[in-house]
């Protein structure tokens, strides 16, 4: 009996193009220095099971000509609420978004998500202007 395939394209495309809410930015009046953002308390949605995903994002960016506005960076994370989306996925997208949004020196985003199953993941995307992605 052949076993069929649990996770399929669509499943891995899942979250990738949705529409989310802009980031807003602002003018950076500093050059140099380095910003931490974290959010312990981030979730979104499994596209296969539909279970929730919790776990803590940190975005670590220095700035260029501008800096992210905080209240519409949070409206962009709860957008991901009941995103269908894996992991993976969620810490490359935001990371895409973070980049057009305010064109930084460098930036990487770590997600850190809470185990499922007794699974615990961790996923670490880089960018900088000098290399792209990493």
């Amino acid at each position: 009996m052949a076993k069929s395939k649990q996770y399929t394209a669509d499943h891995a495309r899942a979250g990738v193009d949705a529409e989310l809410p802009a980031i807003e930015t602002w003018e950076n009046q500093y050059p140099g220095y380095e910003i931490v953002i974290s959010t312990p308390e981030f979730t979104s949605v499994c596209p296969r099971t539909g279970l929730p995903d919790h776990g803590t994002l940190t975005l670590t960016y220095v700035p260029a000509k501008t800096c992210l506005e905080l209240k519409s960076l949070k409206m962009y994370w709860l957008a991901y609420r009941n995103l269908g989306i894996f992991q993976e996925n969620v810490v490359n997208r935001f990371l895409a978004d973070v980049v057009k949004a305010c064109h930084p020196v460098r930036a990487t985003v770590v997600g850190e998500f809470t185990p499922r199953g007794g699974v615990y993941t961790k996923v670490t995307a880089n960018w900088s202007r000098k290399s792209g992605r990493k």
